[in-house]
């Protein structure tokens, strides 16, 4: 299966980054790839979330929503998006993926819920985190995707609760913010986050300066198969049934695991 990769250098005209994926998504369709992937945040991008995150969110079925939904449709392949969401907070909004259907249908939508609160940032001051937990995973031809957002790479145990779930690629859309040794913990943590489950890691970045670039393909082995580097572009990638068949049987690390947390009964 071939999926894209679209390196976007997002910001706040929102009709000039959707105009952008457009582009993009042409190209994929052109190049044969049935679902196209676009970073965090890829319809309203600043350095600093503030309070113009809420300003700007809208409903999953708003005008924004529609319009990604359009330009799956109008190219006839999957599209996953970072959005700008409202809540019930009309202070705060959710950052939010949407994955849209090649008849441009709603597939999927996730809230992410490890908000980047650290290196002096504080995206939780006006994104609210998702309300809950479960992994999100759609499938697309055979092929099951999970969805996480940018910080939520620190944190192992989504990825595996995703993995559990039946996802065999994780599309990790993020915009990693910049800084010392950043861009070294980006393609590693991606490439352990596949390592450890067995999985291929898609990995949509913005583009600097807000982001750190290198939107990735990283296969069940670890092995980083793209890197877009540090323009804005787009990638064409294959995804291996047997590549996925041959890690998982070398490996048979999920029947080996003998530390799994309990899950809470259902009543």
């Amino acid at each position: 299966m071939r999926i894209a990769l679209g390196q976007l250098e997002s910001g706040t005209d929102v009709g000039a980054n959707l105009a952008a994926m457009d582009r993009f998504a042409e190209a994929a369709a052109r190049d044969g790839a049935r679902l196209i992937a676009f970073p965090e945040y890829a319809t309203y991008e600043k350095k600093i979330v503030d309070a113009s995150y809420p300003e700007a969110a809208e409903p999953v079925d708003g005008p924004v929503c529609r319009a990604l939904a359009a330009i799956a449709r109008r190219h006839g392949l999957a599209l996953v998006a970072g959005t700008v969401e409202t809540s019930g907070d009309r202070d705060r909004a959710y950052n939010t993926l949407v994955a849209f259907g090649r008849g441009g249908e709603l597939l999927a939508s996730y809230r992410k819920i490890h908000l980047f609160d650290a290196q002096g940032y504080g995206e939780s001051r006006f994104i609210s985190p998702g309300p809950s937990t479960a992994p999100v995973v759609f499938a697309l031809d055979g092929v099951r995707f999970g969805l996480m957002t940018c910080y939520d790479l620190r944190f192992p145990e989504l990825a595996r609760e995703l993995a559990d779930a039946g996802a065999e690629v994780l599309l990790v859309c993020s915009s990693w913010v910049p800084g010392e040794h950043k861009t070294g913990q980006w393609l590693a943590l991606n490439a352990a986050r596949a390592i450890e489950n067995g999985v291929y890691v898609a990995a949509p970045c913005q583009a600097p300066p807000i982001s750190v670039g290198h939107s990735l393909l990283a296969s069940p082995m670890g092995v980083i198969e793209a890197d877009l580097g540090l323009e804005p572009g787009v990638r064409t990638v294959e995804i291996s049934h047997a590549a996925l068949a041959s890690v998982r049987e070398q490996f048979p690390t999920p029947e080996q695991r003998r530390l799994v947390p309990p899950r809470p009964s259902v009543s």
